[in-house]
């Protein structure tokens, strides 16, 4: 998506999903911004080549490349889930003026056994097998990580379920970033020795608290690593708040996209 005129906004989707996910946002902001949601390789509209690496460093540099070949230099950053480090490599090099960030993280699982006992689960021979054989990002993980399941209409899961109908395009794509979670520590490490460059970005927290991928705990680091930016924490969303809370998300991110703006 390349829609609206004003301001550059760039917006970055995780993983299962692609930019569907932000089409209330778009409908928000653009009357006033350039809203530019691209879909990861693999993922929604996007080509799928079997020989392209499908890890977070691999659509990082990919999405750098792309932002480069837009010719953005200054630019306002939204970021969800697996969107954090893949999109946020650009706010420490300096280019972002306003970021916000939508339940993702930044920094290795070393000090969260949870994640980590989950993570182990989903990228070993088990987890393969459920991603090739059950879908399990899409059909078990997604449903169960939002706060209230029956926010996720079947008309909307089945724009997730779509792209990745085969189950070999989901052990491809799909469970690499699973198998990443742990194996791209390195990665994490690196950009989390950097995020004091994001406390001179004005940012905005926008995090589902019934999320149970990632906690409540996840957005205090964030409150402590980013003390001067504002959070809105809701009760009624998981995480995906822009899904669950799709008005009060995209007004609160058109809010603070115009304050002072990007």
């Amino acid at each position: 998506m390349d829609v609206g005129n004003g301001p550059p906004v760039l917006l970055v989707h995780g993983t299962p999903t692609w930019s569907f996910e932000y089409r209330h946002v778009i409908r928000a902001v653009s009357d006033s911004c350039r809203c530019i949601a691209p879909d990861h390789l693999g993922f929604g509209l996007s080509e799928r080549p079997p020989r392209a690496s499908y890890t977070p460093e691999a659509h990082a540099a990919r999405l750098r490349e792309f932002v480069d070949h837009l010719g953005l230099d200054r630019f306002a950053l939204v970021v969800h889930d697996y969107g954090g480090p893949i999109g946020l490599p650009l706010a420490l090099d300096g280019r972002v003026t306003r970021l916000v960030i939508l339940n993702s993280w930044m920094w290795p699982f070393d000090d969260d056994k949870e994640m980590q006992n989950r993570a182990r689960l989903a990228s070993g021979p088990l987890g393969r097998w459920m991603y090739r054989h059950l879908n399990a990002s899409l059909r078990l993980l997604m449903p169960s990580a939002y706060g209230k399941r029956s926010l996720l209409t079947r008309a909307v899961h089945r724009q997730y379920l779509e792209p990745f109908r085969n189950a070999e395009d989901r052990v491809m794509v799909l469970w690499p970033l699973a198998k990443a979670l742990l194996g791209s520590a390195p990665f994490y490490r690196d950009l989390y020795s950097r995020i004091d460059r994001l406390r001179a970005i004005p940012t905005s927290i926008i995090w589902g608290l019934g999320d149970t991928a990632f906690r409540p705990h996840q957005l205090e680091r964030w409150r402590r690593e980013l003390p001067d930016a504002q959070v809105l924490a809701l009760d009624n969303a998981g995480h995906w708040p822009h899904e669950e809370a799709p008005s009060e998300v995209a007004e609160a991110i058109a809010e603070f996209l115009g304050a002072g703006g990007t």
